[in-house]
């Protein structure tokens, strides 16, 4: 199995981190889509949303997951982006979907216990706990249409790892 791998789901959810323990395991190339956008546009998340707006940064984040996209890479999407059909159905035909599905509370304890506000703006503008919530009920629907495969990500990232590599084997053996 050499295609892309792409892990989805919320803000906190375990996808960079996990993303690269898989990368690690599998002997693929990681590549997390804000980051790699951060430096081609040597600008922050944050700023890329204050100068550009929100539908300016999810341009760039559509371009940037066709431009990563490659055999034998896990990619990391940023949280929302499910949201444009165009990025899901990219995803499901040039590799397999990973949602790591976490919910609201847990997500709301990750963000606080390690905040960047530069890495991730608020999108409501209200309490973490009470966004995420917000965020989860508007974007499940679309977690679970993007996914090939959805697991738990509230494990320890070895764990969601492990996970992972048994869904993968059993899909290869198919």
């Amino acid at each position: 199995m050499t295609q892309t791998i792409f892990m989805v789901g919320a803000r906190g959810a375990g996808k960079t981190t996990v993303g690269r323990a898989l990368a690690q395991a599998l002997g693929f190339g990681f590549i997390d889509t804000d980051l790699f956008m951060q430096q081609a546009a040597q600008m922050s998340v944050a700023e890329m949303v204050e100068q550009e707006g929100w539908l300016g940064f999810r341009r760039r984040e559509t371009l940037a997951l066709q431009d990563v996209t490659q055999p034998s890479t896990i990619v990391a999407t940023g949280g929302g982006a499910i949201l444009a059909e165009e990025n899901r159905r990219f995803m499901q035909q040039h590799g397999t979907v990973i949602y790591l599905r976490s919910p609201a509370r847990v997500l709301a304890q990750r963000l606080e216990e390690s905040p960047d506000d530069t890495q991730r703006p608020t999108l409501t503008g209200r309490p973490i706990a009470e966004e995420m919530l917000e965020v989860l009920a508007a974007r499940e629907a679309l977690y679970q249409d993007a996914a090939h495969h959805v697991l738990d990500g509230t494990g320890d990232p070895q764990q969601v790892v492990a996970q992972i590599l048994g869904v993968l084997q059993r899909e290869t053996v198919k």
